[in-house]
């Protein structure tokens, strides 16, 4: 089974660095990256020809024009340039555990897509992980995020358990396991029978729609958000409109009223 691990990126080079250090140094490096670049400037991809010198693991840049929010056409675009049977998907501000792709692929399962989660941290632990945190995974460690000003919560215990506490703590928990295109993952074949994302739809619930057309297509969803962690870079959301939320609520709603399986906004339309 081939591996594809996709990325969203847009004009965030310092972050979308530290999240390929990540994936350089999984327990398997048995996959391929696909970036899949909502239409960043040239330093993006300078940044990437220099990466793929240093990184072992093969890197594939799929990139569009700028033309304003457009991630579910670009993450298409991606899923077609994918030359995995399986596909993990997450963002370029998403630092991966060195274990995210080997967990991933642990629960993996036919029938099934995988919903993960994600640990926010602030602007200021954001800015100053290190390529050396990553790689000794101090980024991942409770006691080194608060030495560096982290406050304690509940959520924290992410960064704690494992084995059947992590397992336990997936199935008790209310978060519905939903797709979540930080950390989720499923087939190719599942993605192109719904015709992938809603391009429709802009920044707000468009991942939540393509899970809700593939549990209307009879694909089921496990819950792995206390197994595969990653941590979220901070970042500003100037995209973000209520105009824009209340067209993506009414898509939502129709898909969930409808049944629906297939959009006619997804990855046909664009071949």
């Amino acid at each position: 089974m081939k591996i594809s691990v996709i990325m969203s990126t847009y004009n965030s080079v310092q972050w979308l660095e530290k999240v390929l250090w990540g994936f350089s140094i999984q327990t398997t490096t048995d996959f391929e990256i696909i970036i899949a670049d909502d239409g960043s400037k040239a330093e993006t991809k300078e940044k990437i020809e220099a990466l793929r010198k240093l990184i072992t693991v093969p890197i594939i840049h799929v990139w569009h024009e700028d033309n304003g929010f457009q991630k579910s056409k670009i993450l298409n675009m991606a899923i077609i340039a994918a030359t995995g049977d399986y596909l993990i998907f997450t963002d370029g501000d998403c630092i991966p555990r060195k274990d995210f792709v080997a967990t991933h692929l642990k629960y993996s399962q036919k029938g099934y897509f995988l919903s993960g989660g994600y640990f926010k941290l602030p602007m200021t632990i954001s800015e100053s992980i290190t390529k050396e945190d990553i790689f000794n995974q101090q980024c991942f460690d409770v006691n080194w995020l608060k030495n560096n000003d982290l406050k304690s919560s509940f959520k924290t215990i992410k960064f704690k358990v494992s084995g059947f506490l992590a397992s336990f703590l997936n199935f008790i928990t209310p978060t519905k396991s939903s797709w979540n295109g930080h950390n989720a993952s499923g087939w190719k074949a599942d993605l192109v029978a719904v015709n992938g994302f809603n391009q429709e739809m802009q920044y707000g619930g468009q991942d939540r729609e393509l899970g809700e057309r593939l549990f209307n297509n009879g694909v089921k969803s496990k819950q792995i958000r206390y197994s595969a962690i990653c941590v979220h870079l901070d970042h500003k959301r100037g995209y973000v409109n209520q105009e824009t939320w209340k067209k993506n609520k009414e898509i939502r709603e129709t898909t969930k009223n409808e049944k629906t399986v297939w959009t006619n906004y997804g990855i046909e339309k664009i071949k």
